[in-house]
């Protein structure tokens, strides 16, 4: 028995190098598969991950593209310097890294803008698409956010969504010689933007295929459809050819996935069978604080990109 003893102990230590060694090789692995590209293009916005990257934007661009993301999103680059916005394009052109939305007007929140069929609101919208497009240029974006505001309680939908219409029509004709797109993007009421005018995806797509422009096209934003509608999948399918941009949160809290009630991995599954190659956005909160809760976004994401 002794002898037997010895020997399985022999044994054991003669083996703990080779198990030290490929529990180091799984290690390393490891860490190189948090610094590959994701699956999808997942873009995340500036001060998701400042705790481990400090608070210049050039190095959460660098730390983004560390750790496997290929995109950023900006909705507020048009208000950033021209200075800024060059650094910044430098640097993402140096990366690789791709250019999602930014909000290419004033979004009109509590009173009617596009609805009404105002003209100088109208005129004001229109500008502010064309003051965006050197914006576009200048960072190489190709999508711009609209919002059409505000629902008009003195009209009935039917003469709002005309107004719309002709007003997203007009900017079209601006954006078109650039191959340029402004995507519309569905905001919900119960938890957000209470008295918005475009909140389903029906709905957007109807004004897509009215304004019938390659300029004009949906962003679906997983989080408020899943409050405004849900049936995610089967809208995604019907409204498919008129999609052009996504963005992403848990329901509820507005987080990372996994945080919350979607099922973000049959979601994204999905998104990449039908051959998505575009941005979707990172438009979330990080459900925990500092460096672990940054870490924390990055690891949901591996987990739900696993396919």
């Amino acid at each position: 028995m002794k002898r037997r003893s010895f020997i399985k102990k022999s044994m054991a230590v003669a083996s703990a190098p080779f198990i030290a060694s490929g529990l180091l090789a799984r290690t390393s692995w490891e860490k190189s598969m948090d610094k590959k590209p994701f699956n999808l293009n997942y873009a995340p916005h500036f001060g998701m991950f400042k705790h481990n990257a400090g608070d210049d934007p050039i190095d959460q661009l660098q730390f983004m593209y560390d750790h496997g993301f290929r995109s950023l999103e900006d909705n507020g680059m048009k208000s950033r310097s021209k200075s800024n916005q060059n650094k910044i394009s430098k640097k993402m052109s140096r990366l690789g890294m791709d250019m999602g939305v930014f909000v290419a007007h004033k979004i009109y929140w509590r009173e009617p803008n596009l609805t009404s069929g105002d003209k100088e609101l109208h005129d004001e919208f229109v500008q502010n698409v064309k003051d965006s497009i050197e914006i576009a240029k200048r960072v190489n974006a190709r999508w711009m956010t609209v919002v059409p505001g505000h629902v008009d309680l003195k009209k009935e939908m039917a003469y709002q969504t005309a107004n719309v219409v002709e007003a997203l029509r007009r900017a079209s004709k601006l954006l078109e010689p650039h191959d340029l797109i402004m995507v519309l993007e569905p905001l919900n009421w119960w938890t957000n933007h209470a008295g918005q005018f475009l909140t389903e995806i029906p709905q957007a797509y109807e004004i897509c295929r009215a304004v019938d422009s390659p300029s004009c096209k949906i962003l679906f934003d997983i989080y408020h459809q899943q409050i405004s509608e849900g049936n995610l999948l089967p809208n995604m399918d019907k409204s498919w050819n008129e999609i052009a941009y996504f963005q992403i949160g848990d329901n509820p809290g507005r987080k990372e996935p996994t945080t919350g009630e979607i099922n973000y991995l049959n979601v994204f599954k999905h998104i990449q069978s039908k051959g998505f190659k575009g941005i979707l956005g990172m438009e979330h909160g990080n459900s925990k604080s500092g460096k672990a809760g940054e870490m924390a976004v990055i690891e949901a994401y591996r987990k739900v990109d696993n396919f």
